[in-house]
This record gives structure tokens, sequence and C-alpha cells, in this order.
């Protein structure tokens, strides 16, 4: 909700028309990223008339201090909700960059690449804010993702399998 949405429409303004349909996945109770991306995608419909991108909503997998224990529950709710959506739109690229809605998603497109029914690149991006830890979103993805970007040095150090580019958004 908000600052991510920002960090990766930023992201997203910077990729070609190739990169289209876009799928957005949001929590079922984020209004304002919905706005957000509705004004984002007529703006660049400007650009790429022949743009498409449709949006999908999941049960948000936990929300700001919810305990650890009921946390379990919730996001193997919202993976169970989100592996018929994931095998509906068979990703070719998943790029994420921290909300916990991304988790259910991207373990959801992992399991149907172990099951060989689909093999979707996971590309996730570190918020620009992590300094110096990684957020619970990127301690979990930081073993299912194909590509870990971190936009810190001290990340990359902490973290071998990450790649430092520099801050990006």
């Amino acid at each position: 909700t908000g600052g991510h949405t920002t960090e990766i429409l930023r992201l997203l303004s910077c990729l070609s028309e190739s990169y289209s349909p876009r799928h957005y996945v949001l929590a079922d109770s984020d209004k304002m990223s919905e706005a957000k991306i509705r004004s984002f995608e007529q703006k660049r419909a400007e650009t790429f008339p022949e743009s498409q991108f449709s949006l999908d909503r999941i049960p948000r997998s936990r929300e700001v201090r919810q305990s650890w224990i009921s946390s379990v529950v919730t996001t193997l709710y919202s993976i169970l909700y989100s592996l018929p959506l994931t095998y509906k739109r068979k990703p070719d690229l998943i790029l994420c960059n921290g909300p916990g809605t991304c988790v259910p998603v991207c373990l959801s497109a992992f399991l149907l690449g172990l099951l060989r029914i689909k093999r979707t690149i996971i590309v996730y991006v570190e918020s620009i804010c992590r300094v110096e830890t990684l957020s619970l979103s990127g301690k979990i993805l930081y073993y299912f993702s194909d590509y870990f970007i971190v936009q810190w040095p001290d990340l990359k150090k902490k973290y071998p399998k990450s790649v430092y580019l520099g801050r990006i958004v």
C-alpha cells in the first residue's frame, strides 16, 4: 500500500511495451493502490495505446501488527487463494517489491514451477527503505526468487545471492 505501490510503478515506468499485459495483484483491503495503478495505466496508454492491464485481489496475508501465529494461518489462506489465480494467469515474470501480498503469489508461482505446470521468473526488488536488514517478505523470497535486487551495498554484503544495482527507484 502506498510506498510499495509508488516504488513498483516507478520500476514499471522504465519497462517497454513488450511487458504487456500487466496483471497487478492487490490485497483485497487496499483501495489506495488501485487508484494509483489506474492513474499510472491511464498515462501509460497515452504513449502505448494498445497497453493492457488487469487488477486482481487476494486476501491480505498479514495485517500490520498481526501476531506471528495468526499470520501463518492468513498467509496459508492467501496462498490457497493465489494458486488458482496464478494458474489462470500463468505469468512469465513476477516483479515484486515487498508488500506481504507478493509472498503468496510468488510461492504459488514457485509451486506451479515445481509441478512443471508453468515456470515463472520471480524478480524481487527490496524496498529502498531497507538499508541494513531485509523486510519479512525479502527474508522469505530471498530463497525463492530468481533475481533478488537490493538497493544498498551493505545488504549485498550480507546477502551474497542478491544483486546490487544502486538505487533504482
